[in-house]
């Protein structure tokens, strides 16, 4: 991907295009695959980086919900088991099988569990990643020497999905351009055009230039989860508010809390939410809370309190407790669940709902990354009637994404890039002191910098180090560290001078600061 050239494409363009959409998460860049791969003329703007919000600050599961399944939701589960199997098979590099255990402390635990996940099997289908079996207390240990033994009565192992957020939608992007959409990141929807009332575009400003464009298109789909209220209410002043925002955060450790291969799922906690600790790039993610929040924000902070009940959770369960000091990173991230009348966040439905207004924008709302792409063809199908264009069926089910080659090696520091892992090999074999580590706690080589910048639209140096690598949800503090380097890697591969390189570093402590343990 190029930005020069896509934003070429942008100002050669003397039609409307057929579907524009403002947003460039999950949703948004699933819808932008979708549309693109049936063949409608596709642009989609993205007001600063893809994923940059919720979608780059998941728990990294690719799941059907076991939570939803006791809350009796068997129509999210069904269809999320469903594409948690099309997912590992689309993007093979990203997503893989990861085994989870359910220890058991009452004497009921096991046979509750075990059968319901042995519903959750079924419900699988053929598109299951293995089959749940009881475990007895040795068996448990052996897979997880660190968990609390006292008590212990056995538990169940049961198989879902794991993947990198960031990374697949980044590598979403690269295939939307693939399909011969158009994706620009640093593009800020500042208001829509209409012509009789009706949506006919969006007025959007590149914010690295601060170049006005006025873009026309046949229909414009809102995709930006929990910003979506602003995008309705520039549409329609009056609009009520649709999206009730719930914070969920995650705390990262060192893999001695949890060594092996297998996560912890404990099925009830205080709040009534399930906790995971999970085994995700040589680190454990433990989380997450789920906290009603009256403000958006592009950084959301976490609570003082949240970050109290995940390590205290943590401890009830682990033969070390983990303290502050333990912690590398913490990460905090918004839900755009939808507006609902439910007592608490925790029970508001993770399904999707598509709105769509006088004027005709097309507003897709709530959703999980799980089902992104059954959220992307129902919009699609959506918009397409909306903008009166010519009716095609979705494709995506059996598209490769972008890098898609499956591996058994998930141990090396790169198998996320896939078939794009060869051009990274030879960029270092022409310079090898692009082999260099970026810092001696973080997994990345140099030549990923360079790469991010002239493969992935990667144009700043957070860019780098949350997204295109993940240095600063691993480690925040050796991210900061890194990150002179980083910036002057960037600067050359972009070519820009010393103040651009002062600036980034600039902007980039202010926000890392906030994942530092304090």
């Amino acid at each position: 991907m190029n930005r020069q050239q896509l934003i070429d494409q942008l100002e050669s363009n003397k039609t409307p295009w057929d579907i524009i959409i403002i947003g460039g998460g999950a949703t948004g860049l699933g819808a932008a695959v979708d549309a693109a791969a049936r063949g409608y003329r596709t642009i989609l703007f993205e007001g600063v980086d893809f994923a940059k919000g919720t979608s780059s600050r998941s728990t990294k599961l690719v799941h059907g919900g076991v939570r939803y399944l006791q809350q009796g939701n068997i129509k999210l589960v069904m269809d999320a088991l469903k594409e948690r199997g099309i997912m590992k098979q689309n993007a093979p590099h990203l997503v893989k099988n990861q085994s989870f255990i359910v220890p058991n402390y009452k004497w009921w635990e096991g046979p509750y569990y075990g059968l319901g996940l042995k519903v959750y099997d079924w419900m699988s289908g053929s598109l299951g990643l293995g089959t749940s079996e009881w475990l007895s207390t040795e068996e448990v240990l052996a897979l997880a020497p660190t968990l609390d033994a006292e008590g212990l009565r056995g538990g169940v192992l049961y198989h879902d999905g794991q993947f990198d957020d960031a990374r697949l939608a980044i590598n979403l992007a690269q295939t939307a351009v693939e399909q011969k959409g158009v994706v620009l990141n640093y593009f800020k929807v500042t208001g829509l055009l209409k012509s009789q009332d009706k949506i006919a575009g969006v007025i959007v400003k590149d914010e690295l230039t601060g170049k006005t464009y006025e873009v026309q298109a046949k229909v414009v789909i809102n995709a930006t989860g929990v910003f979506s209220d602003a995008i309705q209410q520039m549409d329609d002043p009056e609009k009520p508010v649709s999206i009730a925002p719930s914070q969920g955060i995650h705390v990262v450790l060192d893999k001695e809390f949890l060594p092996g291969e297998a996560a912890i799922m404990i099925p009830h906690t205080d709040d009534g939410r399930v906790l995971f600790a999970v085994p995700w790039h040589q680190k454990i993610i433990v989380g997450t809370t789920d906290t009603a929040v009256d403000r958006i924000d592009e950084e959301p902070r976490a609570q003082e309190e949240e970050i109290q009940f995940i390590l205290e959770h943590a401890a009830r369960y682990l033969t070390k407790d983990p303290t502050r000091d333990d912690v590398k990173s913490i990460f905090a991230g918004l839900r755009p669940l939808v507006k609902s009348t439910a007592k608490k966040t925790a029970e508001i439905s993770r399904d999707h709902s598509i709105l769509i207004s006088d004027s005709g924008l097309v507003s897709i709302l709530g959703g999980k990354w799980t089902t992104y792409r059954k959220m992307a063809a129902d919009v699609i199908n959506i918009a397409a009637v909306q903008g009166s264009l010519p009716y095609k069926e979705p494709v995506t089910k059996d598209l490769p994404i972008h890098g898609a080659m499956h591996t058994t090696d998930y141990s090396t520091t790169d198998y996320y890039y896939g078939s794009d892992k060869s051009g990274l090999q030879q960029m270092i074999a022409d310079k090898p002191e692009l082999g260099a580590l970026l810092h001696p706690r973080l997994p990345y080589q140099e030549a990923t910098i360079i790469w991010a910048v002239q493969h992935e639209l990667c144009m700043t140096l957070e860019d780098a180090l949350s997204r295109r690598t993940r240095a600063l949800l691993l480690d925040a503090k050796a991210a900061i560290e890194a990150a002179p380097r980083v910036a002057q890697l960037m600067a050359g591969a972009l070519k820009q001078g010393d103040d651009w390189i002062q600036r980034e570093l600039e902007a980039f402590h202010k926000i890392a600061r906030q994942y530092l343990p304090g």
